[in-house]
């Protein structure tokens, strides 16, 4: 069994890459977006990036800044598949992922103007942002030196590989591909 985690930035194509190891190789799929929402619910509050971000800090806060995906990995072991947990936000989230073992953190990203032409294209409930928004998000994502809160740049710095996704799908696919070979051969 192989747990991926992976990093990136706002509309880098993290879920492109979750969508080819699901439905081509058949890992499970465990996601921090989804764990937060379903908080967000259990709160009474609106599901936006803004809420997503004061439920995740204050999960982390109280309890650890791994809380969120120490619950996802819990549920990985549990399948005995291989699997991915998606957004890993946080520096320790991936310093308690790779204590486990049989951990590999994947980062994505590509350029602003073309990762937010994607995000409105997506539409998600979090995307329903201006350019301007979408650039205050990622700043405030960036860098932190609060363990509970996100930072990005330092996550990606800790991956075991960095795909660049300015180009097509089938591009960055290949790049998986040919990484995961290398990563369980």
């Amino acid at each position: 069994m192989i747990v991926i985690g992976i990093t990136g930035t706002l509309g880098a194509g993290k879920g492109t890459i979750v969508d080819y190891l699901v439905q081509e190789k058949g890992f499970v799929h465990f996601s921090v977006r989804g764990f937060i929402s379903e908080e967000i619910i259990r709160r009474d509050m609106t599901v936006n990036r803004d809420s997503m971000v004061i439920v995740a800090n204050s999960l982390r806060a109280a309890h650890s800044p791994s809380y969120i995906v120490d619950c996802l990995y819990e549920e990985a072991v549990l399948s005995g598949k291989n699997c991915i947990i998606e957004s890993i936000r946080t520096p320790g989230e991936v310093d308690s992922l790779k204590r486990k073992g049989n951990f590999i953190l994947i980062a994505v990203d590509a350029s602003p103007e073309l990762r937010y032409d994607r995000i409105v294209l997506r539409n998600s409930e979090t995307d329903q942002i201006s350019f301007t928004t979408f650039q205050e998000n990622e700043k405030r994502e960036m860098d932190s030196q609060d363990p509970n809160k996100q930072n990005l740049r330092r996550c990606i710095e800790m991956a075991d590989v960095i795909f660049r996704n300015n180009t097509s799908i089938d591009d960055l696919i290949q790049q998986v591909s040919a990484a995961l070979e290398r990563f369980t051969s």
